[in-house]
């Protein structure tokens, strides 16, 4: 693959595309952009249209699961949702929070942003707010988030271990995560590992399962739970894309290597003496 710097900006340039296309266009391909396969797939999101403070307008269907679902937001939380699109989790976190609390959604995609503040616009929310920004250098103060929510967004990030270690530095203590993703629990093909299209899908940048907690379990975090996992089924009209038809029997062989994962951490406080533990 390329390097990290090639990788950022080949996921900015897509979901620049993914920005400024209607939604039709999103929801019919596997990736968000580009028509991938021949029919309506969303490979890997979940409806969110059953929760409270939902935008249709929002949701781009490029999520993984629904963190904001099993995030444990609570009135006057302030929540820090990391990619976050056009808005869609930030307004379910919104309704969680309330008034008296406050959501700030990154993306490194201006388009994105651009996107993010004409829906809070629509919606008259003030409380709302999106700043442009790398979530390996979170634009935010240390310790300000009661909760961080992520959705299909850390696979993407080459360095993974800076970009938990800034979401451990922007929580509150005592604070927690609620983060959905792509790992695998066997190895892909690498004509799909190698695809720029699957890359900005979440599935070709997808690491091992155990390799992912690790991170997690490296940056400090403690409790560390999986709330939900489901596997991940590409459609035969996608791999098609990649493999030829005895790779695609070979892969389908397979037990499920690909899967949605929603994980919660919580940041608690250091143990500084022979007592305090």
């Amino acid at each position: 693959m390329n390097t990290n710097e090639q990788i950022k900006e080949m996921v900015k340039q897509k979901y620049s595309e993914i920005a400024l296309q209607d939604q039709e266009t999103n929801a019919a391909s596997c990736c968000g952009s580009g028509g991938c396969t021949t029919e309506v797939y969303n490979v890997m999101s979940d409806e969110y249209d059953h929760l409270k403070g939902y935008s249709a307008e929002a949701d781009l269907k490029l999520g993984c699961g629904l963190p904001t679902e099993f995030a444990k937001i609570q009135p006057g939380n302030t929540v820090v949702d990391l990619g976050s699109g056009a808005g869609n989790d930030c307004f379910v976190a919104r309704h969680e929070t309330g008034e008296t609390g406050k959501v700030i959604g990154i993306d490194f995609t201006p388009e994105m942003i651009d996107k993010a503040r004409s829906n809070a616009d629509k919606l008259k929310y003030n409380n709302v707010e999106f700043r442009l920004g790398d979530i390996e250098n979170i634009p935010t103060m240390s310790n300000i988030a009661d909760v961080v929510v992520s959705n299909c967004v850390m696979n993407l990030v080459p360095n993974k271990p800076k970009a938990f270690s800034e979401v451990h530095r922007i929580l509150k203590i005592g604070g927690h995560f609620s983060i959905s993703d792509i790992v695998l629990t066997g190895e892909l093909p690498e004509r799909i590992k190698n695809a720029a299209e699957m890359y900005a899908g979440c599935v070709a940048s997808a690491i091992q399962k155990e390799d992912y907690l690790e991170i997690i379990k490296n940056s400090g975090f403690k409790n560390i739970t999986i709330q939900k996992e489901k596997p991940i089924i590409i459609p035969t009209d996608i791999l098609k894309n990649y493999l030829n038809q005895d790779e695609i029997e070979t892969y389908n062989s397979n037990k499920n290597i690909i899967f949605s994962i929603t994980v919660y951490a919580e940041k608690l406080e250091q143990c500084c003496g022979p007592t305090c533990c």
